[in-house]
């Protein structure tokens, strides 16, 4: 029996509306990260509590995930009991599964409305399925393959992690603080970036706190 598939998210920090429309409050903002430079990275409101990272599934990329996988399993990382993370069983739902990991390990900062739907399963799945329609290009059919996927990071207990559903476990990315967090991930992403030089299909968008 085929595993269930939802249509993809975009990239767009419009889509985001999907996590406002489970209960989160605006005084955080889901924005674009414009360049990797200090000076644009300076444009970001701060603080940031989560950057989701949207890149190209290639060849390369699978041989680093499974080479990275088995050397984690002989020699498994510490990862804080404080650390909310999922597992993706459902196709085409990394984006969704990425935006709950960036809300789920943030909860102390955000704020939520009284009537929040975020843990129910069919309020999710139909969020999703509206957020994917309201995406600036026409969305995909089900089975159309999608070879793009989303990662988030998160600063938990001063420790920088990837939340990846598609993996066995967090990757944990050394030490960060709130006043390095965007930088820290960024030179994450860096890395991705150069594992396929010749891909330009990156995105990075960052959960920060609204300035206005």
């Amino acid at each position: 029996m085929d595993s269930p598939r939802w249509l993809p998210l975009e990239s767009n920090p419009e889509v985001c509306f999907f996590v406002s429309c489970l209960g989160m409050k605006s005084s955080w903002q889901f924005g674009d990260v414009y360049g990797l430079d200090p000076e644009l990275l300076s444009m970001v409101p701060r603080p940031v509590c989560a950057v989701l990272l949207l890149f190209p599934v290639t060849e390369k990329y699978e041989a680093f995930k499974q080479e990275q996988e088995e050397k984690l399993k002989d020699q498994p990382q510490e990862v804080s009991p404080g650390v909310y993370f999922i597992k993706q069983t459902i196709g085409n739902a990394c984006g969704t599964i990425g935006l709950i990991h960036a809300v789920a390990n943030n909860q102390a900062l955000l704020e939520f409305g009284e009537f929040s739907l975020f843990c129910n399963e069919v309020s999710i799945r139909v969020t999703h399925e509206s957020s994917a329609q309201e995406g600036q290009t026409e969305a995909p059919s089900l089975d159309e393959k999608v070879n793009l996927h989303f990662i988030a990071f998160v600063n938990v207990g001063g420790h920088l992690y990837e939340l990846d559903g598609s993996k066995s476990f967090p990757i944990v990315h050394g030490k960060t603080s709130e006043d390095t967090f965007l930088e820290d991930a960024v030179e994450v992403c860096k890395v991705f970036m150069a594992r396929d030089p010749q891909e330009v299909r990156f995105t990075i968008i960052a959960l920060s706190k609204d300035s206005y």
